[in-house]
């Protein structure tokens, strides 16, 4: 039996990628570059991927959507899954293999209860602001749990909205979408979903429905980014950027 250099076997192994890719992919050098390309950019990041990045990386003339869905399906049925991020791409275990790996996960901090229905209520209504959270959940919220959902990178200030006082508001970020393996906020478990893990009483009022959460990231009509002096008046910067003097 002869001995397989380097070489050949980094050709089988394109081969065999060539194989599991779909018939209808180009056979060009050129698009067999972009897969590589692509797959080595996103698995040497740590973070989700910008799809915009990864395109800017590319060869002119290929479609990034196009190679990355190559990608996903390639890796669908792998010890790692290639899995989108809101607008961007991660590497992430196969969610039937999570058991094999847990036992080296450590759990740095549980939110509490109050953390995690307020986390619930802005991913559901987000825009949203504290009094609407304090609306929702009867009872005042407290800033420390707002923080500590701020602090985790789940949760951020998406602008300030047009009403008296011009309350903050809130929503979700794409770390809160990766952690909890959505690639869409959309995704979300709905009401049948909920009631099915135990999660929601069986004595719901008739009228109750599950809010929709928004289809992206932008700014409502009722809503103004945050500028720099709004971050001043929060507390959140310096004035004028500045560190400050010891």
């Amino acid at each position: 039996m002869s001995e397989q250099t380097p070489s050949s076997t980094r050709d089988a192994a394109d081969s065999a990628f060539a194989e599991q890719a779909d018939s209808d992919a180009p056979d060009s050098p050129v698009y067999a570059e972009s897969l590589r390309i692509a797959e080595a950019i996103v698995f040497a990041s740590a973070e989700p991927v910008p799809e915009k990045l990864i395109g800017e990386r590319l060869p002119d003339g290929v479609s990034v959507a196009t190679v990355m869905q190559r990608l996903e399906r390639f890796y669908a049925a792998r010890g790692v899954n290639l899995i989108r991020v809101g607008d961007a791409w991660a590497f992430r275990t196969a969610a039937d293999l999570s058991f094999v790996i847990r036992h080296e996960q450590t759990e740095v901090r549980k939110l509490s209860r109050a953390g995690l229905e307020v986390l619930a209520i802005i991913a559901y209504h987000q825009p949203t602001t504290r009094a609407e959270i304090e609306e929702i959940r009867g009872v005042a919220t407290s800033k420390g749990t707002l923080d500590v959902l701020l602090e985790t990178g789940w949760v951020r200030m998406r602008g300030r909205r047009r009403s008296p006082g011009r309350p903050v508001t809130y929503g979700t970020t794409a770390e809160f979408l990766d952690h909890f393996g959505l690639e869409d906020v959309r995704d979300l478990p709905g009401m049948d979903e909920l009631k099915g893990a135990g999660l929601l009483s069986s004595r719901i009022p008739a009228h109750f429905s599950m809010p929709q959460p928004p289809a992206n990231d932008d700014l409502a009509e009722d809503e103004d980014p945050i500028t720099q002096m709004d971050l001043e008046e929060l507390g959140l910067l310096s004035p004028r950027g500045d560190e400050g003097e010891d």
